[in-house]
């Protein structure tokens, strides 16, 4: 970080940040897309941007000619070759055990393998940089499976920022247009349609079977990385629990297996020895401590999706209590909350837009959820003889659902009624709508933060202190953003300005910011002589307004910016607090970390 070279203690202190942010958050790194496509660091780091870690995904590439051999050659596939070797301690060797995948002969003719199909996307994701133009388009391939009813499935991630996305079926030389009708953020699942009736001649879609047993064979069929047909992949079941989503940055029911899933295996289906469909394959954990850990969507969250989209015509998400837990494993814990029995979880935290805010309070138990008991490790039985986080059962309800919580408050015991919705985020993982909103006043170019945003520029241009709002920060309201100002374009009307970068917003001329429709609607009601905008620290940029209004656009027409404001920013501004609810100086700062979130003692529900 720049400014962390200017004192010893400073960079002690972003060092140590850093380091622990690291290793809290390896795991969600480590657990990696599997779709076949050119990384957008690879595109990046081609204009000089530099590759630290990320918390989100690295996306995998993949292609023809040139761009395969240099995917097949770079590091982060070293860990799926079949041939891969590496030293021990003592520089010796050792061959990492094959991942073979073969056609096995009894599979050649089965029927099911036809429904998987080959899928090719082009993609052209948003910069998040320069927020009024698009990035250089990469292409991807991936796999999918015919479903019936004209649909197909695959993941999210194959199909992100898609605009082309064509099919092959097995056997077949002809490529077909689909569409894409749905896409689930957080299962990482999408849905596609294909309108030619050329493809659908002969097409039989797969069944879905149960959810699987551990140690159940199970076979993984798609297109990966190393040649073009068809291929197959057998292994066990290994293990079955709640599990961190990449992609979605969110936390689902998961199958672990032990099958090769490579890049290019994303979206392609599961089988056990019945030739039902299991899930959908998507991610593996990289790690040169570990080998052979794949991850497989169960039909189980298959099927919430698929309802979801046929309840609502769209998806509409997972819904979430909104509450932070704290386990109660401790005796004189639970004694002097006056828990009698060894159960229930400590409500800490309660999300201010969720509707647990109005019902439950910080220092309640919650004993029950839908008369399930939770135990004090914030499980619940799951199947015959297992035990399972919490959150799964949450995870089974549906946007608007109302839920009966059991509490224990103040040693008493009582039933609320909570409506489950959606998260809200403060700083989102993805932007709906494909491009984010911006809004540039006389060389300032402000947007809102999100990890797009902060993956592409990097953490630590971001800064130390913007960087733990984004962490530990939890929307106070719907709608509520961290408004930046990303970069200033420079002109004589914005001199001594030209150096900021990436500072947080608070207020203009005097009044708090909500987020940046906010902005643009106070700036455009403007009537003073200046624009005075404040920063984190009572840092200060002060514009006169006309002659603001009267640089912009050569400004625009200078750097070849279409408009001064992206199309949402058009849309009439609707005030979703009301002008008399104050927002003091601690508004969207509550300090709550993201680096707590699945830890030990801590975990959302």
């Amino acid at each position: 970080m720049a400014v962390a070279a200017t004192t010893c203690s400073f960079s002690s202190l972003a060092s140590a940040y850093t380091s622990r942010y690291s290793s809290i958050s390896s795991h969600r790194r480590h657990l990696s897309t599997s779709c076949r496509f050119a990384p957008k660091a690879i595109s990046r780091s081609n204009k000089g941007a530099s590759s630290s870690p990320k918390k989100s995904p690295k996306q995998f590439g993949g292609g023809s000619g040139e761009d395969e051999k240099r995917l097949t050659q770079s590091s982060p596939f070293k860990s799926f070759g079949a041939q891969s070797q590496r030293k021990d301690k003592k520089g010796v060797s050792v061959d990492l055990k094959e991942q073979q995948q073969v056609e096995t002969g009894n599979l050649q003719d089965a029927a099911f393998l036809n429904a998987v199909v080959k899928v090719y996307c082009t993609h052209t994701a948003p910069d998040y940089s320069l927020p009024w133009q698009k990035q250089r388009q990469y292409t991807s391939t991936g796999s999918a499976f015919i479903i019936g009813d004209g649909k197909l499935l695959t993941n999210a991630h194959c199909v992100e920022h898609a605009t082309q996305v064509k099919v092959k079926k097995r056997g077949d030389d002809t490529k077909y247009v689909a569409k894409v009708l749905a896409r689930g953020i957080e299962c990482d699942i999408a849905l596609l349609s294909v309108e030619s009736e050329e493809f659908w001649k002969g097409a039989e879609p797969l069944n879905f079977g149960r959810l699987p047993r551990l140690q159940d064979a199970v076979t993984v069929v798609g297109y990966p990385l190393g040649g073009d047909t068809i291929s197959v992949t057998k292994g066990v079941v290994s293990r079955i629990e709640v599990t961190s989503y990449a992609h979605g940055s969110s936390d689902l029911l998961g199958i672990q297996i032990d099958a090769a899933i490579n890049p290019g295996n994303s979206g392609g289906p599961a089988f056990n020895d019945q030739g039902e469909c299991i899930g959908v394959a998507f991610q593996v954990f990289r790690s040169e401590d570990v080998e052979n850990i794949g991850y497989v969507i169960p039909t189980t969250v298959v099927s919430h999706f698929l309802d979801d989209y046929e309840r609502n015509g769209k998806y509409t998400g997972f819904p979430c209590l909104g509450v932070l837990l704290q386990k109660l494993e401790n005796p004189a814990l639970r004694s002097c909350l006056k828990v009698q029995s060894n159960e229930g979880v400590l409500v800490r935290r309660v999300e201010p837009t969720s509707d647990a805010n109005n019902v439950l309070k910080e220092g309640d138990v919650i004993v029950s959820f839908d008369g399930v008991h939770v135990g004090c490790e914030g499980t619940v039985p799951f199947r015959s003889t297992e035990r399972i986080a919490f959150r799964y059962l949450i995870s089974q309800k549906f946007t608007g659902d109302v839920v009966e919580v059991g509490i224990i408050r103040a040693g008493a015991y009582m039933k609320v009624q909570v409506v489950l919705d959606p998260r809200v985020h403060l700083v989102p993982y993805h932007i709906e709508g494909g491009q984010p909103s911006y809004l540039i006043i006389s060389g300032l170019v402000f947007t809102p933060l999100s990890e797009p945003l902060i993956e592409e520029e990097c953490e630590d241009t971001i800064g130390l202190k913007l960087l733990t709002k984004a962490r530990y920060s939890l929307a106070r309201f719907k709608g509520e953003q961290i408004v930046i100002l990303s970069q200033v374009l420079a002109n004589e009307v914005n001199i001594g300005y030209e150096d900021m970068s990436n500072q947080q917003v608070l207020k203009f001329n005097g009044t708090w910011i909500k987020n940046i429709h906010h902005l643009a609607h106070l700036i455009d009601s403007c009537k003073d002589k200046y624009l005075v905008f404040e920063f984190e620290d009572n840092y200060l940029a002060v514009l006169e307004r006309e002659a603001a209004a009267a640089a912009s656009p050569c400004i625009l027409k200078d750097y070849g910016i279409p408009s001064e404001r992206s199309s949402d920013l058009l849309e009439p501004y609707m005030d979703s607090l009301g002008d008399n609810r104050s927002i003091n100086q601690d508004f969207g700062d509550i300090p709550v970390s993201n680096l707590e979130i699945g830890s030990d003692g801590l975990l959302w529900a």
